[in-house]
């Protein structure tokens, strides 16, 4: 059975996730994309669903099976997920000491506004400490006015290092760390 944290706020759960669950992962990250673009901001994942393509796919896969997958819960409805894995993406150097890296932090559009990122990170930084490990680091897109770094910030991180990404090199991008 999988185990289930109750959160104080909006009766949401959090709940450990499975390689059953990346379809809804998928379907939060293609809701997401669909969000982006309908607001302009196509810089940061493009205007295809991850699940038309099959890297994509894939990746999601490579990223659940090598961490552990977190899914919030409210009223039954997946309403997003984090992955925590001990290791950053490849384009991100690795840390100098033991560390939990959040990964796929996205949630379901229809959620919008009730904390449940906010949640997904909180329960990251529990995770963390309970793992002993007092660095939580993650990385997002810095483009959009650093939109994702502010949100971050708000969320208790500190940037850190910027890098560009992607196949032309072109994408920027920031990770930030929590000392926890």
């Amino acid at each position: 059975m999988a185990s289930l944290t109750r959160m104080e706020t909006s009766g949401l759960e959090i709940r450990k996730g499975g390689e059953d669950d990346v379809p809804a992962i998928l379907a939060m990250l293609d809701g997401a994309v669909e969000w982006l673009v309908a607001h302009g901001r196509t810089g940061q994942w493009g205007t295809e669903s991850w699940s038309a393509r099959p890297k994509a796919v894939e990746r999601v896969g490579e990223i659940v099976r090598s961490g552990t997958p977190w899914l919030a819960v409210i009223d039954g409805v997946v309403a997003g997920a984090v992955t925590l894995t001990p290791d950053p993406a490849p384009y991100v150097a690795r840390a100098d000491e033991p560390e939990v890296y959040v990964h796929l932090l996205v949630t379901d559009r229809r959620f919008a506004g009730r904390g449940v990122g906010a949640a997904l990170l909180a329960h990251a930084v529990e995770e963390t400490r309970r793992q002993g490990i007092t660095l939580l680091r993650v990385d997002c897109y810095a483009g959009s006015e650093g939109r994702l770094v502010d949100y971050y910030r708000r969320n208790g991180f500190t940037p850190t290092e910027t890098f560009l990404a992607g196949p032309e090199g072109d994408w920027p991008g920031q990770v930030l760390a929590q000392r926890v």
